[in-house]
């Protein structure tokens, strides 16, 4: 009798506590945003092609290379990667980093994804004109995304239309712009397609930095189901935000956790106060002052000489940022990782996708999925591939301490990140504070509270972010 009383009450307290987090856990961890189907053709410009196959024929045509994706067996996925520098040690992508990370196939996001991308009955290219040509910005040249997004989306958008849509790859350093003004310069038309980076654009729009809350997530797969639950809220915010800009692809980077590259050793909570950390983000720029460190904010293409000048003692960014910015030249150790899930967004500005015909419109989607499918399928071994990378270059390699997990898990994130960017999006009241405790809130944990404060709702401890 007695032990009933007990299961009765144990029973009684999870129930309370899935209330208190805003709902099941369950429903919130699948929610996924509706796979976008093409738009029916208004003209005979956008016929579908004749013939179609099935879902498994399509992974048999794909397997095994650049553009392959999974229907029931991670060996399709294994292959060569589609740059030499977007491999693993071997140029390829490894059923091992794949098998750490099967929850991102196996997920209702991934399926939406494979629908999106129209494998089956692709979308006929009627369209004769004039070739179409688009620059297509990137945040930095030497970056991976920018490197995926040259060898999948545009490569495979421009063979796929025989050039009449011709997308031609540039950069912001090249144009003389900034990252931070990338939704601003889509808004306005100064630039038609670019990738944006959600911490680079916090000043414009903080809501987006809900996938970049620094600390949050114990683990990778509660950060991708977190963080696929919201986007579709955050395309309708986009599409706001720029007078209707279009969100083709997501360059979902698994292997995108931050490090810190410092000059100092660090092996402590106490190495980093005063320190002069650089920062790409608000979000990021709390989660460093919770450590005592300067948070300061330095263009991506300046921190190499901040660091060999002293301006910086760290920098923080991916792995595979810092390697290809060489900052093993000017710093002499890597700490971390900071848990993170890289999303940078490619949106095209509305004129100029509305402005497309039809049929060249459904093939940019699909491919645009196929890309995105293609960031799951690369990036997962990144973590590890460029931290040994950037050990073969010479930097010490050291991991976070018990000490400094501790703080981010009881002061960082519940103290600082969160109710800094609660501020930031314009208080508890915001829309945005809802998504957050309706479909995050049950998967991580911890609630938004109605004064801005933040609460555990389940168990949530530093523990847990040591995976």
């Amino acid at each position: 009798m007695r032990n009933g009383r007990i299961l009765f009450l144990m029973l009684a307290l999870l129930a309370l506590i899935l209330v208190a987090c805003g709902g099941d856990s369950e429903d919130a961890s699948s929610t996924k945003p509706a796979a976008e189907k093409p738009a029916p053709a208004k003209s005979e410009a956008a016929k579908p092609a004749s013939t179609s196959i099935t879902l498994e024929e399509a992974a048999a045509q794909h397997a095994g290379g650049p553009g392959s994706f999974y229907i029931g067996d991670l060996n399709q996925l294994v292959g060569p990667a589609p740059a030499p520098e977007l491999g693993d040690a071997n140029d390829m992508v490894n059923l091992a980093g794949l098998e750490r990370e099967r929850y991102l196939f196996d997920s209702p996001y991934y399926d939406a994804l494979v629908e999106k991308a129209n494998f089956t009955n692709p979308t006929e290219m009627v369209y004769d004109g004039d070739p179409i040509e688009i620059q297509v910005t990137c945040i930095n040249r030497t970056l991976a995304t920018c490197k995926l997004a040259e060898e999948v989306l545009i490569k495979n958008t421009n063979a796929r239309t025989q050039g009449k849509l011709n997308l031609v790859v540039t950069s912001f350093p090249e144009l003389g712009l900034s990252g931070p003004d990338s939704l601003a310069l889509i808004r306005d038309g100064t630039i038609d397609f670019s990738e944006i980076t959600s911490g680079y654009v916090a000043g414009d729009l903080p809501q987006l930095e809900i996938t970049f809350l620094y600390g949050l997530y114990p683990d990778h797969e509660i950060e991708y189901k977190a963080n696929a639950a919201v986007q579709g809220y955050l395309e309708e915010l986009i599409a706001e935000d720029t007078g209707g800009g279009k969100v083709i692809s997501r360059m979902w980077v698994s292997g995108g956790d931050n490090f810190f590259f410092c000059r100092d050793k660090i092996e402590s909570a106490a190495d980093f106060e005063g320190k002069k950390v650089r920062s790409h983000g608000a979000a990021l720029s709390d989660w460093i002052e919770a450590f005592g460190a300067n948070a300061q904010f330095v263009a991506f293409a300046e921190v190499y000489t901040a660091l060999e000048r002293g301006i910086l003692d760290c920098g923080v960014t991916v792995a595979f940022a810092a390697h290809g910015q060489r900052w093993y030249e000017v710093t002499d150790y890597m700490v971390g990782p900071l848990s993170s899930q890289l999303i940078n967004t490619m949106v095209m500005n509305s004129s100029m996708y509305n402005g497309l015909p039809e049929d060249l419109r459904q093939i940019l989607l699909e491919e645009g999925a196929k890309h995105e499918l293609e960031a799951m399928r690369v990036t997962p071994a990144w973590n590890e591939v460029w931290t040994q990378r950037n050990i073969d270059a010479g930097l010490e390699f050291i991991q976070f301490t018990d000490e400094m997990k501790q703080i981010q898990a009881d002061i960082a994130v519940p103290i600082n990140v969160l109710p800094n960017w609660i501020k930031r999006v314009g208080g508890p009241d915001a829309e945005i504070v809802d998504v957050f405790n309706e479909k995050i809130s049950p998967i991580v944990g911890l609630k938004i509270n109605d004064d801005g404060t933040t609460s555990n709702c389940l168990l949530y401890t530093s523990d847990a972010a040591d995976e």
